[in-house]
């Protein structure tokens, strides 16, 4: 079972370096980490938001300050390891990649032709 572990805020304290290193390598050692990343600033981002069928950009700010993306066996083991981040987190369950419907040869082909375009 995958679950994402959403750093949601560093307050009261942000965690030091060291404690958010020695709980990935942690995560590394049992085998249990499949991706962890942190955004920029929100400074450095934007909010979406559509209203009447238009989309407007807004300064971004928001709660995520990074995450983590665990495949475990069992929502008590994602809770387990949530407990143990050294920052606040959300739990939530992530689907597995087999869920997804798969991309048809020809929309594969369409993306990716676009992409190269750009």
């Amino acid at each position: 079972m995958r679950f994402l572990v959403l750093a949601t805020s560093v307050e009261p304290v942000p965690p030091t370096a060291a404690a958010v290193w020695r709980y990935n390598e942690e995560l590394v050692r049992a085998g249990v980490l499949v991706a962890a990343d942190g955004p920029a600033s929100s400074a450095r981002g934007a909010r979406v938001r559509y209203a009447d069928g238009r989309a407007t950009f807004e300064e971004g700010e928001g709660p995520v300050a990074g995450y983590w993306l665990l495949d475990v066996s069992s929502r008590r083991e994602a809770a387990e390891w949530a407990r143990r981040c050294p920052c606040e987190v959300e739990v939530r369950r992530a689907p597995e990649p087999a869920g997804f419907p798969a991309l048809s040869p020809e929309h594969e082909d369409y993306l990716r032709a676009q992409i190269a375009h750009r």
